[in-house]
């Protein structure tokens, strides 16, 4: 169970992702579309917590100051342990600032962030593939790889618990 700060894409970035997410099922690997409960939305995760207390952190992230929408340009695709694999996002230093300002909103605020996304230590990315053997990993690479490189645009930000789906849009882009 977590509670993470995401941003979200707007609709076309939404549709990509989930058409992406549509053909890697249609290969039979598991993605985000079938994960959990369902619920999932593409993102990308400036935090994700362990332990909150959702008004504190709330409260919070809607004290820093607004960002405006920006476009994250995806280049590849990495695996990470237990089957994961992601689209890697090129980011700027603003963007690692601003990730790193959330991360610390949110540890003030009582939240103990996962390790990886502590400041110095967050890896963007945003999850495709949730659960992929060695010899679906291959498969991946190529569906990413036939629509790379890939824009889409952020247009919001949202806090949401990952065990439910349940979902608190916040009140400006961070």
């Amino acid at each position: 169970m977590a509670l993470a700060v995401c941003l979200l894409f707007d609709r076309r970035g939404d549709r990509l992702m989930r058409e992406l997410w549509a053909r890697l099922e249609e290969s039979g690997i598991r993605t985000l579309q079938s994960h959990t409960h369902g619920r999932h939305l593409p993102h990308l995760s400036y935090a994700v917590m362990l332990d909150w207390d959702l008004d504190r952190v709330r409260d919070a992230l809607g004290a820093l100051p607004p960002a405006e929408p920006f476009e994250l340009s995806f280049h590849g695709t990495v695996a990470f342990p237990r089957g994961r694999a992601a689209l890697v996002p090129a980011v700027s230093v603003d963007i690692v600032r601003r990730q790193e300002e959330v991360a610390t909103a949110v540890a003030g605020a009582g939240g103990m962030l996962h390790r990886h996304y502590e400041p110095g230590s967050w890896v963007p990315h945003v999850s495709l593939a949730t659960g992929a053997t060695g010899l679906q990993l291959p498969i991946v690479v190529k569906a990413v790889a036939d629509v790379l490189p890939l824009s889409v645009m952020v247009n919001r930000a949202i806090v949401i618990d990952s065990s439910t789906g349940q979902a608190w849009p916040l009140p400006h882009l961070l």
